[in-house]
């Protein structure tokens, strides 16, 4: 009989960005389950104060702050005070991210230079932070949440698709760059997971389809192999396997978790 194989983080500081719903609320909890000290970033405070409620009632040990992963300013001050708090991050979860469903003569400038910013910069700028304590410490993990847009481009999605590329670019640079340093970084390609991102789209995803947005869920499970959506849990155990030690000779990867419909 084999036995269950745990996977803790115990005495490890992970930051999450993007971590007050979603595919990032649900990291926070699992790598709070697993023994880390969380910090959560978001810029909707009451979202983080509910993830942050959650964790503590489960017995984990979290903080939080708000700030604009764009911003270099505010992710300094992200990252100063999580060090200052809990000590050197450990684990960095880049998953801050928006999206727009729109054709692409329709994409303004700024809506074009706004999903770059967060989604593309922001991985950027929190690397760039975190990465002197793990080359101090010799050793660290990065996983940036990238799509199954980042493997493949589709219409009405340029800027959000260009962004995620992008992404595992970022990724692999990285993680040859700063393997001397015992630093793996990989990339998670997640499929289609309904969270509160994609509910905000629905509608626009409806007029990009010519369909109804009661018949949107129907349509995109029916280009799903394994029959159907993805869960943030889902994405959350390989994201906690990543930063595990189970992982350790793992670095540059993109992943997908899309239930075949990306091979």
């Amino acid at each position: 009989m084999t036995k269950n194989i745990e996977i803790h983080l115990k005495n490890k500081i992970a930051l999450i960005t993007g971590a007050g719903r979603g595919i990032g609320k649900a990291i926070a909890l699992k790598f709070a389950k697993a023994g880390a000290a969380v910090v959560i970033n978001d810029i909707n405070t009451e979202n983080m104060k509910q993830v942050v409620e959650e964790i503590k009632q489960n017995g984990g040990k979290v903080i939080y702050k708000k700030a604009d992963v764009s911003d270099s300013k505010e992710v300094k001050e992200l990252v100063d005070f999580a060090n200052q708090k809990l000590g050197t991050i450990d684990i960095l979860v880049n998953n801050a991210a928006i999206s727009k469903v729109v054709s692409f003569l329709d994409t303004t400038e700024e809506e074009w230079d706004r999903v770059i910013e967060v989604n593309l910069k922001g991985a950027f700028l929190c690397s760039k932070a975190v990465l002197p304590g793990m080359i101090k410490k010799r050793e660290g993990k990065i996983i940036n949440i990238s799509s199954q847009s980042g493997r493949r481009g589709s219409p009405w999605h340029a800027a959000y698709s260009a962004s995620k590329f992008g992404i595992i670019g970022l990724t692999q640079s990285l993680a040859v760059e700063f393997a001397p340093y015992n630093i793996k970084v990989n990339a998670i390609c997640p499929g289609v997971v309904f969270t509160p991102l994609w509910e905000e789209m629905i509608d626009d995803y409806a007029q990009k389809l010519g369909i109804k947005k009661e018949k949107v869920k129907d349509y995109l499970i029916s280009k799903i192999p394994l029959g159907r959506l993805g869960t943030t849990e889902d994405v959350a155990n390989l994201a906690l396997f990543l930063a595990s030690s189970y992982s350790d000779y793992i670095t540059g990867q993109a992943i997908n978790v899309s239930g075949g419909s990306v091979l």
